[in-house]
């Protein structure tokens, strides 16, 4: 299961700064309106704290431009000038200036580097598994264009006059090799770096709540059908139906004319009707590419039936296509995908378009021997997932287990049982515990447990029900990080009242971290996610694992303070699956951000106990942001009235 990930985001840098003895009221404070004044007047510790953040927040600005890590350097400098803006406009747009440079050499350094171990692998085994380098340049810009959409246009310029120099850097090298077909296909899945660029900062803007501002900088990148064109217009939909069924009809009328329009021109364009957020994509082999960026997957109710009946017109004019011999067959799909792809769709066909599906059975027919032999068996789930309801797709697990007999040898039969208790998951997940037993090699076995127990953690999170997470925690095949997360939110998903067993449970956390290595940064990620529960029931201790935390942190140089993610991978020899869930108590922005709101000084101070740059920088920049964004400017919160215990 894969659900939009997110952006990577690193931490940032700092060393420590001392408070100033009399902390001095920005001019741009002093000068404001009556109203202003009277704020200032009424209390004046807030504007103390926030001189005292801007101050951090400058040095920490300046000191960046010597951080040894490229990457670093960008970050911060970028951060420092968001949280700058209300304060000082000018010297933001210096920042953010600064923290493109830095990131355009940042970016260059990483894929030097990514290159470099890719070349490693390659010579060592033959093949490679690269982890992608951040976006740096993409970071500055999101940052700045929320800012300022001029500047933001002007740094999207520079991006795309420096991906147009690397393509054509690209073309003089391949200028030598002869061409083939796989250098001839596109990947529909992608789209050109400087269009990504762009939807991906109009997409934040639009999740953002800032609609008007996204579709400035998306309109011009509208222009091709690929998966992050489709991802946007879902997105936009969700906040704007008329704007997205406006630009996804222009989509269609352009993809009709097109000649490069394929197979999976037509698939992505069925999402946004029929499956929107889940993307199909076929190769020439008929092998699929599923991607999935929501939860839920619910066709929209409110869609005018003429922009249905325009999308079978499209997309009956590009399937129904004279085929070129496959030797002259470039396109993305090939033959054997365009053939799974029809045969996706025929079903659909069928009910909305029943005047076209004569003429789409018959090229499925001539397609035919292209097609794959498993694209001719028609419990192939490829051919339904994403159209079809979840409690129908779990009829799925029998279908697999009714291949057994055709199975050779036992490998065969272990992916099978994989597939069929991944595939039961959905429903009954005592049975597909049943099936992952079934699995002989004990390795594999082990695997499949470990994925179905935390698929099962996660989803009662998702659920808010708290007595099956703490139960799934507790009796799970799970590693101690995972452990640690499933006790701390299921303590958090617990009646309010209940603060006393909410205790209990946090403590049996505290346990589980501390079997961690002393030496892991899995040991700190579970300390902070203690500290920001306990800060929830009981603050004075939560203070007191902070501490425990922040001398775990200095005691490794791989936690960066930004860490707010659990994968577990599945690998097998014929698929590999990843899970990347969301674990936000693991950061150090939210538990710095409300211990500033609780004694915003001795935050400071925690801040600047970290030794490693990358969390005193994080926890720094969310007391100074706590500070400058609140109305008091921080400080000391009245808790609340809680249950003894």
């Amino acid at each position: 299961m894969l659900i939009r990930s997110c952006l990577c985001v690193a931490a940032l840098g700092l060393l420590s700064f001392p408070a100033p003895a009399r902390a001095q009221v920005p001019d741009k404070v002093k000068k404001g309106n009556a109203g202003e004044r009277k704020a200032v007047t009424a209390d004046p510790l807030a504007e103390a704290r926030r001189a005292v953040a801007i101050s951090l927040v400058t040095s920490l600005a300046d000191d960046a431009r010597d951080f040894r890590d490229s990457t670093l350097r960008a970050r911060v400098q970028a951060r420092a000038a968001d949280a700058l803006w209300e304060t000082d406009k000018d010297r933001s747009r210096v920042l953010f200036r600064r923290a493109w440079e830095a990131a355009e050499a940042g970016d260059e350094e990483n894929t030097r580097r990514m290159e470099e171990d890719r070349r490693a692998q390659m010579a060592r085994r033959g093949s490679a598994a690269l982890k992608l380098p951040p976006n740096l340049r993409g970071e500055v810009l999101r940052l700045a264009s929320k800012r300022d959409r001029a500047l933001g246009e002007e740094f999207l310029a520079k991006f795309k006059e420096a991906k147009r120099h690397e393509a054509e850097t690209l073309a003089g090298d391949a200028a030598s090799s002869p061409p083939d077909a796989s250098t001839k296909r596109r990947d529909p899945t992608q789209a050109p770096p400087a269009v990504a660029q762009r939807l991906e900062l109009a997409w934040r803007l639009i999740e953002d709540g800032d609609v008007e501002r996204g579709l400035q900088f998306a309109d011009p990148a509208l222009n091709d059908i690929n998966l992050p064109t489709i991802n946007f217009l879902n997105t936009l939909r969700t906040k704007n139906a008329a704007a997205a069924d406006q630009r996804y009809a222009a989509l269609l009328s352009r993809a009709m004319i097109d000649p490069a329009s394929d197979a999976n021109t037509v698939s992505l364009l069925s999402s946004y009707i029929f499956s929107p957020f889940f993307y199909m994509t076929f190769d020439n082999n008929g092998g699929t590419s599923a991607n999935r960026w929501a939860e839920s997957i619910t066709p929209p109710s409110d869609l005018a039936p003429q922009l249905r009946a325009d999308f079978f017109n499209a997309a009956a004019a590009i399937l129904l296509r004279p085929l070129p011999p496959p030797d002259q067959d470039y396109t993305s799909s090939g033959r054997a995908g365009t053939y799974m792809v029809i045969a996706r769709l025929l079903p659909l066909f069928e009910q909305h378009a029943p005047d076209k599906a004569t003429a789409m059975r018959a090229q499925l027919t001539a397609l035919l021997p292209d097609a794959p032999d498993r694209a001719r068996d028609s419990r192939n789930n490829d051919l339904t997932k994403g159209l079809v309801p979840d409690e129908e797709s779990d009829e799925r697990a029998q279908d697999h287990l009714d291949r057994l007999d055709r199975a050779r040898g036992s490998e065969e039969r272990d992916e099978i049982y994989t597939r069929a208790a991944l595939a039961a998951l959905n429903s009954d997940e005592s049975r597909a515990r049943e099936l992952a037993d079934k699995i002989a090699d004990p390795e594999m076995r082990k695997q499949v447990r470990a994925y179905l127990d935390f698929d099962s953690v996660a989803r009662a999170v998702r659920k808010k029900d708290a007595e099956a997470t703490l139960r799934l925690a507790r009796a799970g095949e799970l590693t101690p990080i995972q452990r640690v997360w499933g006790l701390t939110e299921a303590a958090r998903l617990l009646p309010k009242a209940e603060v006393s067993r909410a205790l209990e449970i946090i403590e049996e956390a505290i346990v589980e971290a501390r079997r961690i290595d002393s030496s892991s940064p899995e040991r700190v990620r579970g300390l902070f996610a203690v500290a920001t529960r306990l800060f929830e029931a009981d603050r004075a201790r939560a203070w007191e694992v902070l501490a425990e935390a922040i001398k775990a942190s200095n005691s490794t140089t791989e936690f960066s303070g930004e860490d707010s993610t659990l994968i577990i991978r599945l690998d097998s020899k014929n698929s590999s699956r990843m899970m990347n869930f969301g674990a936000e108590s693991f950061d150090l922005a939210g538990i710095f951000g409300s211990l500033a709101k609780e004694d915003f000084n001795r935050a400071v101070e925690s801040a600047k106990s970290f030794t490693g740059e990358s969390p005193r920088a994080t926890a720094t920049l969310a007391v100074v942001r706590t500070a400058l964004e609140s109305k008091d400017g921080g400080g000391r919160v009245k808790a609340e009235k809680r249950p003894t215990h």
